[in-house]
């Protein structure tokens, strides 16, 4: 079929087809009042001829989570659509969470027409009047890396590459665009030139000679240490870091990983941790790779005579108010490209035996830890949240995308594929993890995903629309609720500074229970779901077998396992 005469279309029609030109598949959205240009686009070409596909997230959560779970997985960014302010107020939360993580999504606001009278789109309802702000892109200026407002005469698809660019150049993030409702009606302004080329600009190259300087570092020191967060974002850094670490026997610890960074089975993978402190006290060189936080100093850093060296496309993370930059040298660039640098600055493989038996007795003592730790959990009830990681490592496929927000900890995890773990943001927004997973099984439809959520995050995390979506948009995910009945952040938080205060001698801590629980798996079951309340640990590995079973044939399921304790 013919595409139409662009000259006979409207702004909303060319700025979706511009979206769909420049890679944006899917947009996520929640609509209201203004989206009436938007919805003539779309009906106006039946089957999505030539348009991004439209999924209905019954809350702006869940679609900002989707879009987070799609680009986690894909690559590529995702639009999230929503009306007006207060569809945008229901964002922020999430948009905190992707400004952290460096995740692009082009989030689209309608706004309340401009005018009372004159025009086809104007005002037509009270809520016109009592949903205009001063400024509303102030809503959000400070989580998007750029926000506009779309005038009457200006070309909507230049806007829409501006917006993308801004949004996939590095460090990437969230950008914001406001649409009066009168300005889609309106017909299109063609652009100047509508050039398709990839999105953002190119990344720069770390410098070469700070590359050398920091590969002489490594070759003098005698104990180095790596400490990651989010460098498995990318599959090629993945390849490199294993490739580095391997050659010259260089130790990789994961601090609150938001990615899965090395393979479980890596010689040199020290795993998963809260903080690095039992390896900063004979660490010599420690070097940062896309970790915000990698320590607290109030709790541990590296020791004065250690070098340090930082490495990211944003190293001073300069979107974090105050962090006090503990490095001797700093070194902004793609950290796939600055890894396979440092390697060749490295030359050969090198042998390092005594670094790599020092390693590997490491490696050994955690082993020894965590199978002292799993034999005393496997029958403690309520269930260990040790025992659950444990038991979905046992069931789940080898390849599986583990969604962790507070629900359990990834060192119980075998992982050796990239994007097999989407861990929580800094900003700690909760609710992320139910639509993220479904975005990650939108993205990738032939791998198991799992959304691990502590009870708060399921709540958060607006279930109702969560289990519609999965229902209406066919994506089998299994969800797993560890439900402690609290907030166990609050406790840790509270007893950590009052640790012999009142609270701690209370019977029932305040502000932190969320007893009586609800029946969560009932939720599921409502939406055409299977669900399963799961108490005893001897019945858990039953369970997560016959869960995974009705996912496998196309079901969702959900696990409401009653835990103790924090991850």
């Amino acid at each position: 079929m013919d595409t139409p005469d662009r000259s006979l279309q409207s702004a909303a029609e060319i700025l979706l087809r511009r979206m769909a030109e420049r890679g944006i598949d899917h947009v996520f959205a929640n609509s209201g009042t203004d989206f009436a240009p938007i919805i003539e686009a779309v009906a106006r070409n039946p089957g999505d001829r030539g348009l991004p596909r439209f999924v209905i997230a019954p809350h702006e959560n869940l679609a900002m989570g989707m879009a987070n779970g799609y680009y986690r997985m894909s690559g590529k960014p995702a639009a999230v659509m929503v009306h007006v302010t207060v569809g945008t107020a229901n964002t922020v939360c999430q948009l905190m969470n992707m400004a952290r993580d460096n995740v692009p999504v082009l989030l689209c606001a309608g706004r309340t027409p401009n005018t009372e009278t004159g025009h086809v789109a104007s005002r037509n309802g009270v809520i016109h009047w009592g949903q205009e702000s001063f400024d509303q892109g102030a809503m959000v200026r400070e989580f998007v890396k750029w926000d506009y407002e779309l005038r009457a005469g200006q070309p909507v698809g230049a806007l829409v590459d501006r917006a993308l660019d801004i949004a996939m150049s590095e460090p990437r993030g969230p950008v914001y665009m406001c649409l009066p409702r009168e300005v889609l009606a309106d017909p299109a302004v063609p652009m100047r030139r509508d050039t398709i080329r990839p999105l953002g600009a190119t990344p720069a190259m770390p410098s070469p000679s700070a590359i050398e300087e920091t590969a002489a570092l490594i070759a003098r020191a005698r104990s180095p240490l790596i400490i990651t967060s989010g460098l498995g974002r990318s599959p090629d850094a993945v390849e490199a870091l294993s490739l580095l670490c391997d050659d010259h026997a260089i130790p990789v610890i994961q601090v609150a990983a938001t990615d899965m960074n090395l393979p479980s089975g890596h010689a040199m993978n020290l795993g998963y941790a809260g903080s690095p402190e039992p390896y900063l006290q004979d660490a010599d060189l420690v070097l940062v790779m896309c970790c915000g936080v990698p320590w607290m100093p109030r709790q541990t850093r590296p020791k004065d005579s250690a070098r340090i060296v930082h490495i990211d496309v944003d190293p001073l993370v300069s979107r974090h108010p105050f962090r006090e930059s503990e490095a001797d040298l700093v070194i902004a660039g793609q950290p796939g490209a600055a890894l396979r640098m440092l390697r060749e600055a490295l030359g050969p493989r090198k042998p390092h035996e005594a670094r790599r038996a020092a390693v590997a007795t490491i490696k050994a003592g955690i082993e020894a830890a965590k199978a002292t730790l799993l034999r005393q959990a496997s029958t403690q009830t309520p269930i260990h949240p040790a025992w659950l990681g444990h038991c979905i490592n046992a069931a789940k496929d080898k390849d599986a995308v583990l969604v962790n927000e507070t629900g359990t900890s990834p060192r119980w995890m075998d992982m050796a594929r990239s994007g097999s773990l989407i861990g929580g943001s800094l900003a700690g927004g909760l609710g992320a993890g139910l639509g993220t997973a479904l975005g990650a099984k939108l993205a990738a439809p032939d791998r198991e995903v799992i959304a691990v959520v502590g009870d708060g995050s399921y709540m958060f995390g607006n279930p109702l629309p969560y289990h519609f979506v999965q229902r209406a948009e066919k994506l089998a995910t299994l969800t797993v609720v560890a439900n402690n009945h609290q907030w166990s952040a609050v406790q840790q938080s509270t007893l950590a500074i009052y640790p012999d205060g009142a609270a701690a001698k209370a019977n029932v801590m305040p502000l932190q229970d969320l007893n009586p629980s609800p029946a969560f798996e009932k939720v599921a079951e409502s939406c055409g779901g299977y669900g399963e309340s799961v108490e005893n640990p001897d019945e858990l590995p039953a369970a997560l077998k016959r869960a995974l079973s009705k996912v496998r044939s196309g079901i969702p399921a959900l696990l409401n396992v009653h835990t103790t304790g924090r991850p």
